[in-house]
């Protein structure tokens, strides 16, 4: 797969082809079921059109360059996970634009002839609801109207689940509720948080439960502190466990706020300091609390393992 990243005003590479493309275009935050069907449009009128299939999303999000927003945006997809997702689904070229003042300021016109017209796309996809150019003047009937024959046009509807609209903002909100299960029918994949394995305390193998300590990748957003069922990716390779998210209450002082993913790994056991790892989110198994005593806090964890066992065996 192909990323090129674009900054107005722009100069292609010479190296880089003048391919022609079917593209997809949004920002595109989690790739939920919803960007899946644009994209999956897109894919399929660059076989009719014998183009490459393309996506073109921006970086930073537009609100941080626009400051319409108050609170720090939180992305479900840093831009290097968005960009993995979209290889995996077998897209031939990314175009990151970066969204700066200046870009936010073209005329829905400049933009179509600079990001459009001018790299060749035959045809652009994309959902109702996408709007382009300075003040989001720009909407998908516009895009249709200003085409000239250049390039067709493809309009995704609303996709809905059996409650509302499938979006980015439920999506964070189960993520801030801690409800992965919402958030994985969301996404149509399990919420994934990429990262490197560190020291820890060490004090999970002291209690017969040793742990994986990650540190997440910066950008990352880390579900609400609790227990959850998860999978692990190390070496390639998936495997079940159960997470800790949380400040480890039972041992630490509560002024001393320091937060930390520790992975029970099942039917595990190799060092893997230092390993890159992916932990995919599944079901909250219960909030975190502070035990009286190291005994009855083993004896909670052998429980919550047991949950997480049980919980994957239904899925299989």
């Amino acid at each position: 797969m192909n990323v090129i990243h674009l900054k107005y005003p722009h100069q292609l590479a010479q190296e880089i082809e003048k391919e022609a493309y079917s593209l997809a275009i949004g920002f595109f935050d989690g790739v939920h079921k919803g960007h899946q069907a644009v994209i999956e449009v897109a894919k399929q009128k660059a076989e009719q059109l014998n183009s490459k299939s393309a996506v073109m999303t921006f970086d930073p999000h537009p609100s941080i360059v626009l400051g319409r927003r108050n609170e720090k945006v939180f992305y479900i997809t840093p831009l290097s996970q968005k960009i993995d997702t979209f290889k995996k689904l077998n897209i031939d070229t990314v175009f990151v634009v970066n969204f700066t003042s200046d870009f936010a300021k073209l005329t829905p016109e400049e933009f179509i002839k600079y990001f459009i017209v001018d790299l060749n796309v035959q045809h652009v996809t994309a959902g109702f609801d996408f709007s382009f150019g300075a003040y989001g003047k720009g909407n998908m009937e516009l895009m249709d109207q200003l085409s000239n024959g250049k390039y067709g046009v493809t309009v995704i509807e609303k996709q809905q689940d059996e409650v509302e609209k499938i979006s980015s903002t439920r999506i964070r909100k189960a993520l801030q509720d801690g409800d992965m299960e919402q958030a994985r029918n969301l996404l149509g994949r399990a919420f994934e948080v990429p990262g490197i394995v560190v020291h820890g305390d060490k004090r999970g193998r002291t209690m017969g439960f040793p742990t994986a300590n990650v540190q997440a990748m910066e950008g990352c957003y880390i579900p609400a502190t609790g227990v959850y069922a998860v999978k692990i990716s190390v070496q390639n390779k998936w495997y079940d466990g159960v997470c800790n998210v949380g400040y480890k209450p039972t041992f630490n002082n509560p002024d001393e706020k320091q937060l930390s993913i520790e992975v029970h790994i099942l039917n595990f056991n190799k060092n893997i300091y230092g390993e890159e790892v992916v932990v995919g989110w599944y079901k909250r198994i219960r909030s975190e609390r502070k035990f009286n005593g190291i005994e009855a806090l083993i004896e909670q964890i052998e429980l919550d393992k047991q949950q997480a066992i049980a919980y994957f065996e239904q899925l299989r």
